[in-house]
């Protein structure tokens, strides 16, 4: 290796146009997926945990839905806030093809061709005790019949015209379950993501705001989501899931565990994506409304780290944002 004053690495900062030239990570729009949350009101509801994020009426995702092709972001994710009177132990109004889900992957459809629809599988926004599966009496989440509902939820989704299904519920062998479900009911191109890493994290309190679960989960979800110690578990995780079909996996939450992102990445060759959640969010718009921090400077830094880690893409809140900061 050359010394200085031989090598000034220096050189190829000093200028914008070389800065740009020899970058290593690179960030586009088509490297984003954007959360959107769905309620079965009138009007938008602002969330009052994330600062600038309302739920939606389905009259306003065509616009959101053009919004986004405007802004070359590839595809929408969405999440319910499905209505109190609508939710049960058995969250079966996950089954209901004209469920509030079901009517948003239309809405979208009909708006444009140009971008993919992303659907939660999971019964958390369907269930009256906030969990993600079927309980017994002692709360405790039973794998073997929250499969077979989730099989259900799936393709009740693919039927709607969902185009990637995104399994984040944690139960064991649900990949596989949907997958082979999927082939036989004729839907051989929906693609599943699986949340294939999902940890048992405090980063998702707002998110639960907005789909309306928070003070409804009776314990905590520590059963089947993953421990934030574990990174060999995760590795273990997602070969299942790559084994049962999955056509990518994710992490989830982001920023905590990009080691887990990259860890990935190495050990798989499918895509590997990035969950910014709620809770990192909140926390960037807390820091701006405080002047402590300047969005401009650290959400994009924020995407160059989940990139740079190995991500494919990455689901953020700050997707326009970032869109719109990108093609500047």
């Amino acid at each position: 290796m050359t010394r200085f004053p031989e090598t000034r690495l220096r050189r190829n900062r000093r200028a914008p146009w070389l800065r740009a030239m020899v970058r290593e990570t690179l960030c586009s729009p088509a490297n984003l997926i954007w959360p959107i949350f769905v309620t079965e009101a009138d009007e938008a509801e602002p969330i009052a945990t994330m600062p600038g994020v309302s739920r939606h009426p389905l009259s306003a995702l065509k616009g959101l839905a053009k919004e986004a092709e405007s802004l070359g972001i590839p595809a929408i994710a969405l999440f319910p806030n499905t209505p109190a009177g609508k939710r049960s132990d058995d969250g079966a109004e996950a089954l209901n093809p004209d469920n509030l889900v079901c009517r948003a992957v239309a809405e979208i459809k009909a708006a444009t061709d140009a971008v993919g629809v992303m659907t939660d599988v999971a019964l958390d926004p369907y269930t009256s005790h906030g969990h993600d599966g079927i309980v017994d009496p002692a709360m405790r989440v039973l794998n073997d019949p929250t499969v077979e509902v989730l099989v259900g939820q799936a393709l009740n989704q693919a039927r709607a015209g969902a185009d990637i299904v995104a399994p984040s519920d944690m139960m064991d062998g649900r990949v596989g379950a949907i997958r082979r479900a999927l082939e036989a009911a004729g839907h051989t191109d929906t693609h599943i993501m699986a949340y294939s890493a999902k940890y048992a994290s405090g980063f998702y309190g707002p998110f639960r705001d907005a789909v309306g679960a928070a003070g409804r989960l009776k314990g905590d979800k520590a059963g089947y989501q993953m421990d934030p110690a574990n990174v060999r578990e995760a590795l273990r995780e997602v070969a299942l899931d790559v084994a049962e079909g999955a056509d990518s996996v994710m992490v989830k939450p982001g920023l905590p565990y990009l080691d887990v992102v990259r860890a990935v990445a190495e050990a798989e060759r499918l895509p590997v994506f990035a969950y910014c959640v709620s809770g990192e969010y909140a926390m960037v718009e807390a820091a701006v409304a405080q002047g402590m921090l300047e969005r401009e400077r650290v959400v994009p830094e924020m995407m160059t780290a989940f990139r740079r880690a190995g991500a494919a893409g990455i689901l953020t809140y700050h997707a326009p944002f970032l869109a719109r900061w990108l093609q500047r």
